[in-house]
């Protein structure tokens, strides 16, 4: 019966049972009971559960992006130290690498060098000077730091991950200097142009940055707090040996990231592609003072102003140890560490891959290549004074002008000769 929507008035259910009470048009619902004696309550509304799936969405949504952001710095929270920090005070400090439980008594203590905590954090390539506990704005700069490289190393980057790293400091950027002879020789080189666009110049300072960004495309700063690497520094001098080391800092940087580096020292000019005489089956690859044996022989006189490195673990735990081994060596550049610790036992138990490169294709002026038909780089090694450097590769720079001039069954059917090293080499350093 209809009471014209006043008053009090049930509502029934399929079962024409009384399963709501309306009072004054307000529905209140009430559990019902069913033939057992127990209550049923009314089942959930769709509204509820479209809510309810929104909500739980949202959340996961939230954590996700949380975890991408902030899981970096949190990891980074935890024993906070810098690995490759130049301090002021020589104080060498962790990273996160961590050697096989078996690596303990390798000779020359080299689980001594690699101690460290697990948990600690990324490469430092802002190296402050001061603390040795970081503090947060630290962490973001640190942070900040690493992407800014990671984009300029994706852009020049060969699709193998492969870069060519070259560091800069202002003694080397004057016009007609250091720098402008090592772009140079890329743009007249034999199928070196093309690389250009994979190298990276680090730039130790401001002005050597400001240079870079003038003549080339790919250029990073890299900033160390209370070093100024700006002065010319001749060899074995302090500030060279801060330099030399800072190298590495930044080539075990670029291990962390993922890629494969090819160093060379601004003072090598490019002739050829370099990668048409690399050597199969090596982690590293580096060339030589003076070479007189098999690329494996460990007896060759290594040169560590031009290598090859792939970023696998292998290469990682060598390059801590490389860098840690300074303390323990102080006063030596990082060729004469390198020299010294590829005899360790550790680098065979790690199973990593040293291989020497040939100066008949890797010369310098230590051991000049004999033959320009074949030679891909030149290094003005075994001379310590800029001017000498600048003087002796110009030469070199004219003996590939009038080369490339021959016509190229000329150049090619006896072997050609350079008029260098003239006022440098290894007697007159």
């Amino acid at each position: 019966m209809d009471s014209g929507g006043c008053g009090n008035s049930f509502d029934r259910d399929d079962n024409n049972q009384p399963s709501t009470f309306n009072s004054g048009g307000n529905q209140q619902q009430h559990p019902i009971e069913n033939s057992n004696g127990h209550q049923d309550h009314p089942p959930i509304s769709r509204k509820i559960i479209i809510r309810m799936t929104l909500l739980f969405t949202a959340v996961a949504v939230a954590c996700f992006v949380l975890y991408n952001s902030d899981y970096r710095n949190q990891y980074l929270l935890i024993t906070w130290r810098n690995p490759l920090s130049s301090t002021s005070q020589g104080t060498t400090k962790t990273n996160q690498i961590s050697l096989p439980p078996d690596a303990k008594n390798f000779s020359n203590s080299p689980d001594e060098l690699l101690q460290g905590n697990n948990k600690s954090s990324m490469l430092n390539l802002s190296s402050p000077t001061n603390s040795e506990e970081e503090t947060l704005p630290s962490l973001v700069n640190q942070e900040n730091e690493e992407r800014k490289l990671e984009k300029v190393l994706n852009k020049a980057a060969m699709a193998n991950k492969t870069v060519i790293i070259a560091a800069l400091n202002a003694a080397w950027i004057a016009p007609n200097s250091i720098f402008d002879l090592f772009l140079e020789s890329f743009k007249i080189g034999n199928g070196t142009q093309r690389l250009l666009n994979h190298v990276v110049v680090m730039a130790l300072d401001k002005k050597a940055y400001s240079r870079c960004l003038e003549l080339h495309s790919h250029c990073y700063v890299l900033n160390t707090e209370g070093v100024d690497f700006s002065g010319a520094a001749n060899f074995m001098t302090r500030d060279y040996l801060k330099i030399t080391w800072r190298k590495i800092e930044l080539v075990q940087t670029i291990l962390h990231m993922g890629y494969n580096c090819i160093f060379t020292d601004i003072d090598i000019l490019w002739f050829r592609d370099p990668f048409s005489h690399f050597l199969r089956g090596a982690d590293i690859q580096v060339s030589s003072d003076h070479y007189e044996h098999s690329s494996t022989d460990l007896r060759n006189v290594a040169n560590t102003g031009f290598y090859y490195v792939k970023s696998n673990k292998k290469t990682i735990q060598f390059y801590k140890l490389w860098y840690k081994s300074k303390d323990k060596l102080p006063g030596r550049h990082d060729q004469d560490v390198f020299n010294r610790i590829r005899h360790d036992p550790f680098i065979k138990k790690i199973g990593l891959k040293i291989k020497f490169l040939d100066t008949a294709f890797y010369g310098g002026f230590c051991e000049p290549s004999k033959d320009i038909n074949v030679v891909c780089t030149m290094h003005a090694n075994c001379c310590g004074h800029l001017d000498r450097k600048i003087h002796d590769l110009k030469m070199l720079l004219d003996d590939w002008k009038k080369y490339m001039a021959f016509p190229s069954e000329e150049s090619t059917t006896e072997p050609q000769s350079w008029t260098i090293p003239r006022i440098c080499g290894r007697h007159k350093i």
